[in-house]
């Protein structure tokens, strides 16, 4: 699958984004976009081979150029973690079905809202961890939170912290449950 996601940040400071994917499987070329932190709006045209897709793909880069659009890199984008903690040190069939629902509903959460891409999950020393790479930080816990809420049933006790561009792993809680003041990986 070809991918490409850009953004451009408006002279009132919104971030927007534009993406679009060529799936090979579904022979389908979708473009979405919208603002960052809401649900975006997408197309998709079938039937579209991988020579009309790359064509396509490389098409709407050339225009989200010309339009002021370009890449955020990784290393300009910040580390948002959702830990939550378990009962056991290594968790429990509960806790791997808690991380598979978890994982996905952020997954789909982030990347239609266009603030950024899950990284990864742990599942040990008592915690849930899952790691997200964003680019709107606050628009992001906000997400998670909402997210969470309502993917899973375990969301008093989850911790969310976040680490900026320029300090990858000086994370800073951003929500606790009550009586929790740290966060550690």
């Amino acid at each position: 699958m070809s991918f490409l996601r850009v953004y451009r940040r408006r002279t009132d400071g919104t971030l927007e984004f534009r993406e679009a994917w060529h799936d090979d499987e579904a022979a389908q070329f979708v473009v979405n976009h919208g603002t960052v932190g809401h649900v975006s709006t997408s197309k998709a045209t079938d039937d579209v081979d991988a020579a009309a897709g790359g064509a396509l793909l490389e098409a709407f880069a050339a225009q989200c150029g010309e339009d002021g659009y370009a890449e955020i890199p990784e290393s300009e984008q910040h580390r948002v973690v959702a830990q939550f903690s378990l009962k056991s040190q290594d968790g429990t069939d509960r806790d791997r079905f808690l991380e598979r629902q978890a994982v996905s509903a952020l997954t789909a959460h982030l990347a239609w809202r266009g603030l950024g891409t899950v990284e990864g999950s742990t599942l040990g020393s008592g915690k849930l961890t899952i790691f997200t790479r964003c680019v709107e930080p606050s628009t992001a816990v906000a997400a998670v939170k909402t997210c969470l809420r309502e993917a899973t049933s375990d969301f008093t006790k989850l911790s969310i912290a976040v680490a900026g561009p320029d300090a990858p792993d000086a994370f800073k809680l951003k929500h606790a449950p009550a009586g929790v003041r740290s966060f550690s990986l």
